[in-house]
């Protein structure tokens, strides 16, 4: 059982952000009907505004991917696909796609080149100082840094949940990506209008008493 001290829950907000969310470049690169980009940024402004309402933490994450920040790896695969760098710090395409932004108070956390949140500076010491056991993950994309964050959460004891109309997947369908999440790292996997669901923790969850199932009237012959 998690400790009480941690057992709080964050909506962790996942690259929200116009290179891969709107334009051109978010629009050559998803393989799908960019609308689907347009009701991702639509359902998590949705949660954001719940998890505020419901008193729940919103924490932004961010990516950049400046060339200086790249890693040789890094550099040679975009260099062989001919791909350009996304999100340059600065520009319109590494703000957050509007009208997502920040509520003053709120943090922001910046992945420069990497995937997974918990590669930011400061990411996980504040949910550690914020007693935060479980994380909501809304954001792009679920099959790259949304896994990635939630892969790392899971091997450091955190609870996932995964807000399934808040995030669309790049190279992998939906639902075989978000099997695949909750096999392998138990996520809870629910829509963001569930506010109920998400803002609890998991445990707390599972502690609550189930109501006592009537019994079954018994039928008798008649006679």
């Amino acid at each position: 059982m998690t400790p009480a001290a941690h057992r709080g829950t964050a909506l962790v907000v996942v690259d929200v952000q116009n290179d891969f969310c709107t334009g051109p470049l978010a629009a050559s690169r998803y393989p799908g009907d960019p609308a689907a980009l347009r009701t991702v940024v639509a359902n998590t402004v949705r949660a954001v505004t719940a998890a505020r309402d419901h008193g729940t933490e919103v924490v932004f994450v961010r990516f950049t991917g400046d060339p200086a920040d790249q890693g040789p790896a890094w550099r040679r695969r975009d260099e062989r696909r001919g791909r350009p760098p996304k999100c340059l710090e600065g520009s319109w395409g590494a703000e957050f796609a509007a009208p997502i932004e920040p509520a003053p108070g709120e943090r922001v956390f910046t992945k420069r080149a990497c995937f997974d949140a918990f590669l930011s500076a400061g990411f996980e010491d504040h949910l550690a100082g914020r007693g935060t056991g479980h994380l909501a993950l809304a954001g792009l994309f679920t099959d790259v840094c949304v896994d990635s964050t939630a892969r790392t959460a899971f091997q450091k004891g955190f609870h996932i949940t995964v807000l399934s109309d808040c995030t669309t997947a790049l190279h992998t369908p939906d639902e075989q990506i978000l099997g695949f999440m909750r096999r392998l790292y138990g996520a809870r996997v629910t829509a963001y209008e569930r506010t109920a669901v998400w803002t609890r923790h998991p445990e707390e969850e599972e502690a609550c008493p189930q109501p006592p199932t009537a019994p079954r009237a018994s039928r008798q012959a008649s006679a």
